[in-house]
């Protein structure tokens, strides 16, 4: 796909011989500065379902004019729907690659004086219902000189470049028979939480209501006083959870612990034969001179200890009393997993090790790192400088030999929000950190499709060996072929994003990313056991019109007669690189399915284990029973359901809630709680108009498949993806503290399920809302993660505002002068004028605000 990349560069090139409106950097920068761009909704209620109405504005408040008529600039700008071409005010509006977008000036142009506004009003699909769909950044190109971002738009802020989203039209999709999920409103919330039920846990029954919930635990009476006069034992294979139990306390206490022989003692020891002990369960018991923590192996330890933890009060003194009583507890699933996408938007060190630290108190121990994207590379593989040099970073640069095409919000410049990689240095302290937090991490590599930042890397390298006279190494790694016709378009608009999975140097530079792995993972004293190679979402038309391809259609007995044969082809080779190494592998749902019901015969795959991670749950569609086919199958299979475990989407229904919705309108705190893997029909509950499913069978029209194989069901996964989350701040108010209620049905299985209309499931819940509110929210916040608050609810009666909040322990607070003084809400207000409202948390973490 070299050549669509040379024609967008010799379309702007030939922009350069028109003269424009701007001489110097200074003007353009001036222009820009003083021109406000907005983007808004007029109607995602139009005939055909599916599709809006949008537009964008300009208003130029600068002090220079645009000229009428064709010249040298362009505006630019990110829109994760794609905008059909559009002709309107005498400016074309073009889709360029994935969500960027362009709109040049034509002979029609009737030009933009100062003072003056314009409008361009475009039709797209599917819909847009949220602030976030909308990206920042818009930015203006003029001849030679450097891009300027539009000033409004170089924020996070959305009300400072998306238009008000207050109409039922702007609000509501043309989805089924109609949207049945109305916007959340502060009156509607009112009422909501004026039916929560909160719990009334005493002191001591909060502090043992540890999460996630342990398989038994017997309280006898009596307390023990545990300060830092108590001493550390352990058994020598235990070194490391010592050294992590002793810094633990060293932090809690602010100094570390004293005791002599004669002391008080924690100890920690392995018994794998100890009574009812399974794989990483532990047994903690407490008594009044001694402290022990006996683990099926060192993870039970690790466990054990993070249960001893939980037990402390949130706030340290130098003694503090704990309960007298044993635990007896080992996980539900062994796999209790977190994927974590930053190559979308890579979001830094720093929060990817808070992660494992937050993944290892919650007792969940995979995390499945989302290394690879269309839109960035995220780790260093020494010997290809451009994976990261061009791969990792993303600007202005239409022929993508320095950067990729910027995207996703990034805006021009190489400092814009998303860039960024892992060191091969820091790669290994992850995995050290995760190690010492017992959790495995799981590198994937995503293909054939999803590949686009390693294809422009691997033609940058290519351009720069057959530079320096040196063609057969340019070759060894490309992953594209120059005269390939192959048209196709991805749910991501991307028509080049497919590996050429018929050139021999595609298997070379995966054989090379999986050597570099195996490398970083030695050093860092661990062994890769999986290698996940994505494989969803291959774009349908993809190789089609690759030579290579056509070739090796002619070659004889190769199991290769069509296109309709690359992708099995594809994936065999890649098993086969892994088996050789000794590695298992691991797929997205999608890419392991022969059909749309039917998997790929696991008998083909060598590797010891094919582990599937089934995501496709939207029932209306006919794919969420594919967990249990993969499983009857013979495949290991991870639930990482997009209806209750994809993070990244909205927290409640509102335009305001930052995320995608195409799985489920919103996915909250409460929808994870309640997600029952072990009944994996009754999660059936709606569909994505907001329609109640009350027979499956009858909306799918066929049978649905058992679980018959229980065993191959390792476990459960939540989901972060990172298409509108761009900081760091941002993805923790996506994790937190949706983690902590996965990590509770990751591990323990509740007496209630899957009946969670029960009285015993809504106790459960509240309880755990409870202890989240007043114990594990001040623990995140002492820990430096940010978590999420819901907004409360609020209704104006009578002369009164009254507002009310969901959840136990959190304060409101209100403000007269729009959010300039704040004061807390503690009885209805008198008030006619404008109140605006917000949460705030005990660890003081705050709520979105709301206007009544």
């Amino acid at each position: 796909m070299i050549k669509n990349v040379l024609l967008l560069s010799l379309g702007w090139l030939s922009w350069l011989v028109l003269a424009g409106p701007f001489h110097t950097q200074q003007q353009l920068n001036e222009f820009t500065a003083g021109t406000e761009w907005f983007f808004a909704v007029e109607s995602n209620l139009l005939p055909e379902a599916g599709r809006f109405r949008g537009r964008i504005e300009l208003h130029n408040a600068s002090g220079t004019a645009l000229p009428a008529g064709i010249s040298d600039w362009g505006w630019y700008f990110h829109s994760i729907r794609k905008i059909e071409t559009t002709l309107s005010q005498g400016l074309q509006l073009e889709h360029i690659q994935g969500d960027l977008h362009r709109i040049v000036p034509t002979k029609d142009f009737a030009g933009l004086p100062t003072g003056q506004s314009i409008q361009l009003t475009f039709t797209s699909a599917p819909w847009v219902i949220s602030y976030s769909d909308w990206m920042p950044r818009a930015f203006m190109v003029a001849g030679a000189l450097q891009p300027a971002v539009f000033s409004n738009t170089d924020t996070e802020d959305f009300s400072r470049f998306v238009r008000p989203m207050t109409r039922p039209e702007q609000r509501l999709r043309n989805i089924g028979d109609g949207d049945k999920f109305a916007t959340v409103t502060a009156e509607r919330r009112f009422a909501t939480n004026a039916q929560a039920v909160h719990a009334n846990l005493s002191l001591t029954q909060l502090q043992q209501r540890i999460i996630p919930q342990p398989v038994q635990l017997q309280h006898r009476r009596g307390q023990t006083a545990f300060g830092t006069s108590w001493q550390l034992q352990a058994q020598g294979a235990l070194a490391n959870e010592l050294a992590y139990l002793s810094e633990q306390l060293n932090r809690y206490f602010g100094q570390p612990l004293s005791g002599q022989t004669s002391s008080p003692v924690i100890e920690l020891r392995l018994d794998a034969n100890l009574p009812n002990l399974k794989p990483e369960g532990y047994q903690l018991t407490i008594e009044r001179q001694r402290i022990r923590i006996t683990g099926f192996d060192e993870a039970g330890v690790f466990y054990g200890i993070q249960s001893l933890l939980a037990l402390l009060p949130a706030v340290s003194s130098d003694q503090v009393q704990l309960p007298q009583l044993t635990i007896l507890d080992y996980p539900r699933y062994r796999w209790r997993g977190m994927h974590y996408d930053m190559a979308r938007n890579f979001h830094g060190l720093d929060v990817t090790l808070r992660l494992i630290e937050q993944m290892g108190r919650y007792k969940l121990n995979k995390l499945h790192l989302h290394l690879t994207e269309d839109e960035g590379w995220r780790l260093e593989i020494p010997g290809l400088p451009e994976l990261t040099g061009v791969g990792a970073n993303r600007c202005f640069d239409l022929s993508e030999q320095h950067c990729l095409l910027t995207q996703l919000g990034t805006g021009p410049h190489s400092s814009g929000s998303g860039n960024g990689y892992y060191s091969r240095d820091d790669f290994i302290r992850i995995l050290r950190h995760a190690k010492a937090h017992h959790i495995e991490v799981i590198p994937e590599i995503d293909m054939p499709g999803h590949a686009r930042a390693a294809i422009k890397a691997m033609e940058a390298r290519y351009q720069r060996l057959q530079a320096a006279g040196k063609p057969a190494e340019a070759r060894r790694y490309l992953l594209s072929e120059a005269n390939d016709t192959s048209e196709y378009l991805t749910v991501q608009n991307y028509n080049d994003n497919s590996i050429n999975v018929c050139l021999d140097s595609t298997y070379a530079f995966i054989d090379k990313v999986m050597y570099e792995l195996q490398q970083m993972y030695r050093e860092a004293g661990l062994r890769l056991r999986v290698f996940h190679m994505g494989g969803d979402e291959v774009g349908a038309g993809s190789w089609q019109g690759a030579p290579a391809c056509q070739q090796l259609f002619t070659e004889p007995l190769n199991g290769v007669a069509g296109a309709a044969d690359l992708k099995p082809y594809f994936i065999n080779r890649v098993a086969q690189l892994a088996n050789q190494r000794g590695l298992a592998m691991a797929a997205w749902e999608d890419g392991l399915m022969a059909d749309s019901t039917r998997p790929f015969r696991r008998e083909q795959f060598d590797n010891s284990e094919v582990i599937v991670n089934a995501w496709d749950n939207i029932w209306e569609w006919g794919y969420g029973d594919r967990a249990y086919r993969f499983a009857n199958a013979g495949y290991q299979v991870v639930q990482s359901a997009g209806t209750n475990l994809y993070f990244d989407h909205p927290q409640e229904a509102h335009p305001k809630e930052r995320g995608y919705y195409w799985a489920a309108r919103y996915t909250d705190t409460e929808k994870v709680f309640f997600y029952r893997p072990d009944h994996l029909y009754s999660n059936a509950e709606f569909t994505r108009d907001g329609t109640p499913i009350t027979d499956l069978e009858a909306l799918l029209g066929r049978a649905l498949p058992q679980l018959e194989k229980p065993d191959n069901m390792l476990g459960i996964q939540g989901q972060v993806w990172g298409e509108t989350i761009r900081t760091a701040d941002q993805l923790e108010q996506m994790i937190y503290p949706r983690l902590i209620a996965l990590a509770e049905r990751a591990w323990h299985r509740a007496d209630w399920e899957p009946n969670k209309g029960a009285p015993a499931a809504r106790q459960s819940w509240q309880q755990f809302i409870q202890r989240l509110t007043t114990v594990e929210f001040p623990r995140l916040t002492q820990a430096g993660a940010g978590h999420y608050v819901p907004p409360p609810g609020a209704i104006r009666e009578q002369g009164q505002i009254k507002a009310n909040h969901a959840w136990p322990a959190i304060r409101i607070e209100y403000s007269l002068d729009q959010g300039q003084s704040w004061q807390p809400y503690q009885q209805p207000l008198q008030q006619e004028g404008e109140v605006w409202l917000r949460s705030r948390s005990l660890s003081d973490q705050l709520s979105r605000m709301i206007r009544l």
